[in-house]
């Protein structure tokens, strides 16, 4: 009877910890759930490590007068030591860019206009 209630004991505080665990994992933000019908379009990563990681993206705006862009800035990853995240927000019922280029402008400018553009930077 001693063992059973020791076992209970153990078994009762891991279950929950990982009905925790589970609840997090699912119950994240995505671009999806913050507002503006933000939707991710392209992306581009350079190839090597050394050095700091260089990311693009292109998303589309649905609803430009309600996005919080900022919020949506803030769900892309970003990495320490010297590491860039640009984030190119284009309207979605006009033309915008499907694919990118690691080279500056990024993105054909003279067929697609960025309505917003956020830049993100590791610390270190």
């Amino acid at each position: 009877m001693k063992k059973r209630k020791k076992v209970w004991f153990i078994a009762i505080p891991i279950i929950l910890i990982l009905g925790y665990l589970i609840y997090d994992g699912y119950s994240q933000p995505s671009l999806t759930s913050i507002p503006g019908q933000f939707e991710e379009v392209a992306f581009i990563r350079n190839e090597q490590n050394k050095g700091g990681i260089v990311r693009i993206y292109a998303v589309t705006v649905g609803n430009m007068t309600d996005a919080a862009y900022d919020v949506a800035a803030d769900l892309f990853p970003i990495n320490d030591y010297n590491s860039v995240t640009r984030i190119f927000f284009f309207d979605k019922n006009k033309p915008f860019p499907k694919e990118l280029s690691l080279d500056p402008p990024y993105y054909d400018t003279t067929q697609y206009e960025a309505v917003h553009i956020l830049k993100r930077t590791g610390t270190n």
